[in-house]
């Protein structure tokens, strides 16, 4: 191992590590000299001149770039660090042979001898940043025999992105490849030097024993020392609560601390280490705007230049779409109000739109910089304009249907909180201490008529009556939120499951608490279907209170808790416990990427006090804490797509049925597409899971496995780990389950409650985020305009235009596909193992998941399958395994990347 750069601790040592430095330096200058001396020997006399056995190999590099530009001053400044003997080094670490000469007691493998990076200065990358190739040649030791690792120090000014190495022509074992993938900074920001290891996977017990110090060493580099700032150069995975989303300094941004407690558990996140504020200790200090760009997430972590350049386009793009229609609205009669849906339709009229043909072809070809190519793309939208969300698209009103109102609770942003109702009237889990009777006051009035003329409990029995029921997680909220600009009802809404399949909502119950004290109970309303009339304008308004509910909800719990903030505690522990050599890591690595960058700008700009989510979203200032609320029933195994759809009455098991599964709703396309992947992604895991797990007992005596399940219980989801439901991890289809599940949430289901976002909320008025009224009551004005006017009072009830602007904004961002997202089934480098039966494995998930793909396409072609497209004439898209980059409504990237 080389040994550590100066540090100010070490001054007394500065002059012989000096002297260690300017030998290792001569060494290296010799060694680039003796390749340059056998290039010409060979031109010369040919190959066979030289004795030494010469193994050649190709490194593939991606150099330091801004966006889609190499950074020219890194690489003017590298290029100068060369002329004076600066350069980057390799040295290959045997798997095979011990170094003899060490005095440690632990044998480590025989370091060979350092070969420079040949032609830094002259190989010329193209002017957007990619990828770079150079050759190293090796006077191979036979002694080095199979290597196992590489040492790499890098001695320029700038870091790069070290992609792949490969030799060619190891004696005796042939081509060796290592996948690198990880930005390696100059030497001086490490105590030790960066190392990779070929990309074989080795259980613990398994490691040839030279390479297991190293293992081991890494995964303490990777840990860290849980104090200080952590630097952008840093390595370290490490937890924190989410105690920097407020400003103590700010009375109206004063947030509690999320995580750590009873009162508000939460899942960690990653760790900055930014001092704390002065006037509270327990929250960390804020970044500015721009400042927070450069907040600490480990590099490896961090997008690449694509996706930061697609985001950049992307936010380029909002503001002018964001302004344009506010500058509009200071010349109309009602600021920051739609004054009619025709207002609302505006927003996808017009805007700057570039001539289709030659020219533009040509324009986009030749552009390099991916931020140009969005600002310009053909997709039918104009820039400072919105495109047309699809549910307006093939209809105007559909999407104000009873049908298609139903319809999306199986089929659309959020087809997971849907339940069978299993108990009539409902019933409330709320403590009646607290909030007195809280049970629905729906009787069997209400909805008979709408029943086919069976009874309540015939219907009951036949599984035919559904509920979405937001009540218990919002009722303690209510008098809250309700005392800001904000006005709620906590709703539950009964639905008919309809003899051609759909469903039809029956009853809607519209509660408050009471007006004199919690304690007492909760004042309801029930709403049924009208179609003329002051009632029809009650109904609708009534659906628009649950739309709201379901708008909150759908953001906070189904798409940011139950993918975003429940994932991020396994990428750390992943990272601080399971060696990149280890199967396990392999597996679940691509199910991580770009996850903690999107966490960590989610608390910068959307999660945090005053941010996009609280000024847009009903739960305003409680939003975080109502989803550490509903945390503490967060079941990790209910994750598993079969048990949540069991335990929500949605399905029942049976063998007889394709994937042990009968659907209470035939057709859920959520359920019958999700299924399909999850079998899928179960097949592909437990092929992977038993090539390297042959037996239980190789579970349980997995050092690095043991040790990672028990990091994500007792630190990542900390505040759980006394819950009795955790799995254990001491079988191979242990194994199999919990790594199943990690897959299905970071994957599959992240994209079935995410890309569809834009498609049915781009439309305010089909998922309305806020709403400012409450329902009028008899003998008022309002009540009167509503009978008057039923589309202004729906317009004055729902989100404004400002804040609508924000959550149109927010969601095509996050609903759009960026150029260099990887799906699944695909992997970013095709060579990520050395074993052949889990490639195999990968190849033959890859055609699983298209014959999916194909299957689903079919089933959108039938027309009896009515919830697959609905009024609005939507496809169900939302678990096709592919995509193209865009706003497409269908696609599963690999990860919460997004």
């Amino acid at each position: 191992m080389f040994r550590s750069f100066i540090s100010k601790q070490e001054v007394k040592k500065e002059s012989q590590k000096a002297k260690q430095t300017d030998a290792e330096n001569h060494t290296q200058t010799c060694t680039c000299m003796d390749n340059m001396f056998r290039k010409v020997s060979n031109m010369v006399f040919g190959e066979k001149f030289l004795s030494k056995t010469i193994v050649n190999g190709k490194v593939v590099l991606m150099k330091k770039n801004v966006l889609d530009f190499n950074d020219l001053g890194a690489s003017v400044l590298d290029r100068a660090h060369e002329l004076l003997g600066k350069h980057i080094s390799i040295q290959f670490i045997s798997a095979t042979h011990a170094d003899r000469t060490s005095s440690e007691k632990v044998l480590r493998g025989k370091l060979g001898n350092p070969a420079i990076l040949e032609d830094w200065i002259s190989t010329i990358t193209p002017l957007t940043a990619g990828e770079s190739s150079y050759e190293v040649t090796f006077d191979w030791d036979e002694e080095i025999g199979l290597p196992g690792a590489f040492l790499v120090k890098n001695l320029y000014h700038s870091e790069f992105y070290l992609m792949t190495l490969t030799l060619e022509n190891v004696p005796g074992h042939g081509k060796v490849h290592f996948v690198c993938n990880s930005w390696v900074y100059p030497a001086k920001r490490y105590t030790k030097d960066r190392i990779f290891f070929a990309n074989k996977a080795y259980l613990p017990g398994e490691t040839p024993p030279l390479l297991l110090p190293y293992r081991e060493e890494e995964l303490v580099t990777l840990r860290g020392n849980g104090i200080g700032k952590l630097e952008e150069w840093e390595r370290v995975y490490d937890y924190a609560f989410y105690n920097d989303l407020g400003d103590p300094d700010d009375e109206d941004k004063v947030r509690p601390v999320i995580g750590g407690s009873l009162e508000f558990p939460y899942p960690r996140r990653g760790r900055t280490g930014r001092p704390p504020t002065e006037i509270d200790p327990k929250t960390e200090s804020r970044l500015s705007l721009i400042e927070s760009l450069q907040m600490y997430v480990p590099r490896d972590e961090r997008f690449g230049h694509l996706k930061r350049s697609d985001f950049l386009a992307y936010g380029l793009e909002a503001v002018f779409k964001f302004l344009l229609p506010e500058f509009e609205a200071i010349t109309d009669d009602t600021i920051d109000e739609f004054d009619s849906f025709d207002d609302v339709l505006k927003l996808y009229k017009g805007g700057i739109k570039l001539p289709k043909g030659p020219l533009h072809d040509r324009i986009r070809e030749n552009i390099p910089l991916q931020v140009f190519k969005e600002l310009i793309r053909s997709d039918g939208e104009g820039l400072a304009k919105y495109s047309t969300p699809d549910v307006i698209k093939a209809n105007m009103s559909a999407w104000s249907t009873d049908e298609e109102f139903a319809r999306e609770m199986l089929a659309g942003v959020n087809p997971v909180s849907i339940q069978l109702l299993k108990e009539f009237p409902p019933t409330s889990k709320l403590d009646a201490q607290l909030y007195g009777d809280q049970n629905s006051s729906i009787r069997s009035h209400h909805i008979e008529e709408h029943l086919d003329g069976l009874e309540v409990n015939e219907m009951l029995k036949a599984k035919r009556l559904f509920i979405l029921d937001h009540h218990d997680p919002l009722m303690p909220y209510v008098n809250r939120i309700n005392s800001t600009s904000s006005k709620i009802y906590a709703t539950r809404t009964l639905l008919l499951l309809q003899k051609d399949g759909t469903l039809k909502p029956i009853a809607i119950e519209l509660s408050l608490p009471h007006p004199d004290d919690e304690k007492l109970g909760a004042i309801s309303k029930v709403c049924t279907p009208a179609k003329h009339g002051v009632e029809a304008g009650i109904w609708k308004l009534a659906k628009t209170y649950v739309a709201v509910n379901d708008s909150g909800v759908h953001q906070l719990i189904s798409h940011w808790l139950n993918t975003h903030a429940v994932i991020e505690p396994f990428v750390i522990a992943t990272n601080r416990k399971l060696s990149v050599l280890h199967p396990i890591n392999k597996l679940l690595h691509p199910h991580f990427r770009d996850t903690m960058n999107i966490n960590s700008t989610a608390r910068n700009i959307l999660i945090n006090s005053g941010g996009i989510l609280e000024r847009t979203f009903f739960t305003g200032k409680y939003s975080i804490e109502m989803s550490s609320k509903i945390y503490k029933d967060w079941v990790f195994p209910n994750q598993a797509l079969p048990i949540d759809l069991v335990l929500r009455g949605m399905a029942v098991e049976d063998e007889n049925s394709l994937h042990g599964l009968r659907l209470t709703i035939e057709d859920y396309p959520y359920a019958v597409d999700g299924l399909e992947i999850w079998s899928a992604i179960k097949t592909w895991v437990e092929d992977y899971c038993k090539f390297y797990y042959t037996q239980d007992d190789m579970v349980k005596n997995d050092t690095e496995l043991q040790s990672w399940w028990k990091e994500v219980r007792e630190e990542g989801h900390g505040d759980l780990k006394e819950k009795t439901w955790w799995p254990k991890l001491e079988s191979v289809k242990d194994v199999i389950d919990n790594c199943t599940i990690i897959i299905w949430v970071s994957s599959a289901l992240h994209a079935a409650v995410n890309f569809g976002q834009y498609p049915y909320g781009g439309f305010p008025p089909n998922r309305p985020t806020l709403s400012r009224r409450l329902l009028p009551e008899p003998e008022t004005p309002e009540y009167d305009e509503l009978k008057e006017d039923p589309q202004k009072v729906f317009l004055k009830t729902v989100t404004p235009q400002l804040q609508s602007l924000l959550s149109v904004t927010l969601i095509e961002i996050l609903s759009r596909h960026t150029s260099d997202e990887i799906y699944l089934g695909q992997r970013e480098c095709p060579e990520w193992t050395m074993d052949a039966e889990p490639l195999k494995a990968f190849e033959k998930f890859g055609k699983k998941l298209k014959e999916i793909q194909e299957r689903i396409v079919n089933l959108n072609k039938d027309e009896r399958l009515m919830n697959r497209f609905g009024p609005v004439k939507i496809p169900y898209t939302l678990l096709y395994p592919s995509s193209e980059e865009g706003l497409t409504g269908r696609g599963i990237p690999n990860s919460v990347s997004i």
